[in-house]
């Protein structure tokens, strides 16, 4: 009787030889100059812990993470039509961001995890808060997005 030594680690990401991660700042195809910044701060303070890794700079990190910024946009979803000579009256706004991604293994360059189309909804109400509820909302989510894909590979 033959015995074989096996072992299996189910949802593994990232593999076991990276334990460190370079976040670098998203490139920025919209017009929203505060967007970087913003999902960089986002991503830096949860992609590390939820990936089980720490960061490092770029030249001595394990992988790397870098995308693109490519849609923001504001919609009006929920707006009480326009009766009897009143205006049309928005209710609810949403914030739509659209970004591309990539976890690339820097050890043995291969790209771990990548989409094209991450995207992610913020909401906020037109009467009481602004668009920053809802661009915070939708970075946050985004975050989150990034790290289930991630997981979601392996």
């Amino acid at each position: 009787m033959l015995a074989c030594n096996y072992s299996f680690r189910a949802g593994s990401f990232p593999p076991p030889h990276v334990q460190s991660i370079a976040i670098l700042p998203f490139d920025n195809e919209t017009n929203r100059f505060e967007l970087p910044g913003e999902l960089y701060d986002q991503l830096l303070r949860n992609l590390p812990s939820a990936l089980g890794v720490r960061t490092a700079g770029e030249e001595i990190a394990d992988a790397v993470v870098r995308g693109s910024i490519r849609t923001y946009e504001v919609r009006a979803p929920n707006y009480r039509a326009a009766i009897q000579g009143q205006p049309a009256e928005v209710l609810q706004r949403q914030v739509n961001i659209v970004v591309s991604v990539e976890i690339v293994d820097l050890v043995e360059n291969v790209i771990l995890w990548e989409s094209s189309s991450v995207v992610a909804q913020g909401e906020f109400l037109e009467a009481s808060e602004t668009e920053e509820i809802g661009r915070i909302e939708a970075i946050e989510l985004l975050v989150q997005k990034i790290v289930d894909g991630a997981q979601s590979n392996w």
